[in-house]
């Protein structure tokens, strides 16, 4: 692989030069980027404490960071780092790592390196998808003038032969942008050598300059508002956000799966032949962390057997019936007393029972979640849905409002919260306004409007951007004193309180490119993905993709005979990637985008070398398998795969 790095160390006569009079010297190298990823130290930083000690300086210590020009990752490292009588900070990195250093440091900064090696390339893309940013790659070529910008015509094979007296001829304001390159590539010494370099074409059609400052200048400014990194995905909403809810037709077969959530499947408690109701246990949670399961419908248990599981990709318990369509309630289902009667432990036996679990899609029990081992102050609801193309949750707010409400004050009754707070992207307007007229006269209710940002509905991030906490890492947010939970668990906790019904259906979005009718719908646990797809129609062509969940977090599925589940909040079908990995070119991408703050690229190269033990090192255990790192590769390599990888090898450790 061809190295692109961006610099490299000053000769050592410069080097003398720029030492004379100065002592005590702590010494910072970046471990260089736009190269081929090896976990092994640059050189640079011993060959100049060797040139240093040459002439007698004192070096105070020295540190090697990667991407030294993440702000926020090397103002952590810095912090203590420096030690006392250090005069003079070396630095030894592209000019954007010297100027982060320059901007914490509060020492004096010593440019040990030429920042700027115009044969590299910045913007590197690996990938036939083509950035949207313009012109980055010209600038080590044109000694740092961009030709798109800086020139009004956005010219890149040098000057129009119109500017007069170095101003342009557009704007006799502006100085010619291709004159200041000629000037600065002279007094480099490389006009001769950039002259008779072959014509390099580029598409600058689509550029409109003005815009791209003023969105670069916006993401800038905002990049860090409420948590580090995230990405912002074509949302796609669009296909089905104003569709109202509808009830899916009943399913003739149900194929309910025992393990719908965290922890141990549920064991079944139906056997061939048995008559069940629509909710009636069928599943008996088998454990402290797992959850019971119910019928969805009333009918005839035909097989209690391993079947195809959506997420997992291999088959396990599950009991299928085949539906009399009559819908007959099983006994059980009840109203409960109402809410001011009930006790807080009442109210979680109710929520255990109904096998209420996180509906966003991680399945953690819920009646868990409500007795946590620590006071908890405030109840987070997150209704972000930062997922492209879902919309469930935003049909839940809009038409289960009231649902809503009630489920937030079971939860405050039971956990003995100050405070509920709904949080809601900024994408969804109608249901911000609707949520906050709902709260406006209650005290310990409040909505929160938050900017769409992916993973925005990410428990740790999406406490860091409401509530200003940080959640230890390998800690849970009742250890900052919060509860996050989705709305549409929510709404399950209201109807098993309400009417007793426990969690046997849910609101589940099927869209997507590539689908014909796009459409929210109530849909029965238990219902064939295949039913779904067909009722809407089916798909566009042979050429697409379908997941269960969204196109970040969602699952791939080869066989669509799979069941929806209490966490299935959607179904789409989207374009295919035929984007190839290739090398890691560690342009770091993945660590500038990462909201835990990690360095995904060392978990790929330790996965591939099965170096677990250095994968937990890095805190892999961390990870929430976000996929903005991977979203964002631009080798396109299969993160998340390989850190689910090193998860399972580690938990195998223990």
């Amino acid at each position: 692989m061809e190295n692109y790095t961006k610099y490299k160390l000053k000769e050592t006569d410069e080097l003398v030069s720029l030492l004379a009079g100065k002592d005590n010297l702590f010494v910072i190298a970046c471990n260089k980027c736009f190269k081929e990823f090896e976990t092994i130290d640059e050189p640079d930083c011993g060959e100049f404490e060797k040139i240093a000690a040459e002439q007698g300086k004192t070096i105070t210590g020295s540190a090697k960071f990667d991407f030294l020009c993440n702000k926020m990752h090397t103002g952590k490292k810095l912090q203590d780092l420096i030690p006392e009588g250090t005069e003079n900070v070396v630095v030894i990195s592209c000019g954007l790592g010297i100027q982060t250093v320059a901007d914490l440091a509060g020492k004096p900064v010593i440019a040990a390196s030429n920042s700027l090696n115009y044969r590299g390339h910045h913007g590197m893309a690996l990938t036939k998808k083509s950035c949207d940013a313009c012109a980055q790659c010209y600038l080590n070529i044109t000694g740092g003038i961009c030709p798109i910008v800086d020139c009004s015509k956005s010219l890149v094979n040098g000057q129009c032969g119109g500017a007069k007296n170095g101003k342009c001829e557009v704007d006799g304001k502006k100085d010619c942008a291709w004159e200041n390159i000629y000037r600065r590539l002279e007094k480099q010494g490389r006009l001769e050598e950039f002259l008779h370099q072959p014509v390099q074409l580029r598409d600058y059609s689509k550029v409109n300059v003005k815009v791209i400052q003023e969105y670069v200048n916006a993401i800038r400014d905002n990049r860090l508002d409420g948590y580090y990194g995230g990405v912002h995905p074509s949302e796609r909403k669009e296909f089905s956000e104003h569709i109202a809810l509808e009830r899916f037709p009943e399913p003739k077969t149900v194929v309910i799966s025992m393990s719908q959530h965290l922890g141990a499947p549920a064991n079944p408690i139906v056997q061939v032949g048995d008559t069940v109701k629509v909710g009636q246990k069928i599943g008996e949670a088998a454990g402290f962390i797992s959850a019971p399961v119910h019928s969805s419908v009333s009918g005839t248990v035909v097989a209690v057997e391993p079947r195809m599981h959506a997420t997992r990709g291999s088959e396990v318990m599950a009991v299928v019936i085949e539906s009399d369509g009559k819908d007959t309630l099983h006994e059980s289902v009840k109203p409960n007393k109402d809410l001011d009667s009930l006790t807080p432990d009442e109210i979680i036996d109710i929520v255990r029972e109904a096998g209420i679990v996180g509906m966003g899609g991680a399945g953690f029990p819920t009646c868990v979640k409500l007795k946590p081992a620590k006071p908890v102050d405030t109840i987070l609801l997150n209704g972000c849905e930062c997922e492209p193309l879902l919309t469930a949750d935003h049909r839940v707010l809009l038409e289960f409002a009231d649902d809503i409400i009630f489920g937030l004050r079971a939860i405050l009754k039971t956990t003995g919260a100050e405070k509920g707070l709904i949080v809601i992207e900024d994408n969804k307007p109608d249901a911000i306004e609707l949520m906050r007229a709902k709260v406006a006269d209650i005290e310990d209710m409040d909505v929160v409007e938050v900017r769409t940002k992916y993973p925005e509905g990410a428990e740790k991030t999406l406490i860091k951007r409401v509530m200003g906490r940080q959640v230890p890492r390998g800690g849970l947010p009742a250890d900052v004193g919060v509860i996050v939970d989705n709305i549409s668990t929510v709404k399950a906790i209201s109807d098993a309180i309400q009417t007793g019904m426990p969690l046997i259906e849910r609101v589940a979005t099927v869209t997507g490119e590539k689908i014909k009718k796009p459409g929210n719908f109530i849909v029965k646990i238990g219902t064939s993905v295949k039913e779904l797809i067909d009722y809407c129609g089916g798909v566009t062509d042979d050429d697409v993709m379908i997941k269960m969940g969204g196109p970040m977090m969602g699952f791939a599925l080869s066989d669509l005979n799979v069941p929806m589940m209490k966490g299935s909040n959607g179904i789409i079908a989207i374009d295919t990637d035929q984007t190839k990995e290739q090398p890691c070119i560690k342009c770091g991408r993945c660590v500038d985008v990462c909201p835990m703050e990690l360095s995904p690229l060392y978990f790929a190269k330790y996965a591939d070398e099965k170096n677990w033990m250095g994968m937990k090192e890095m805190n892999v255990m961390d990870c929430v398998e976000c996929r903005s790192c991977e979203f964002i590769c631009s080798s396109k390599i299969p993160l998340v795969t390989k850190i689910k990888a090193g998860k399972n090898a580690i938990r195998e450790m223990k």
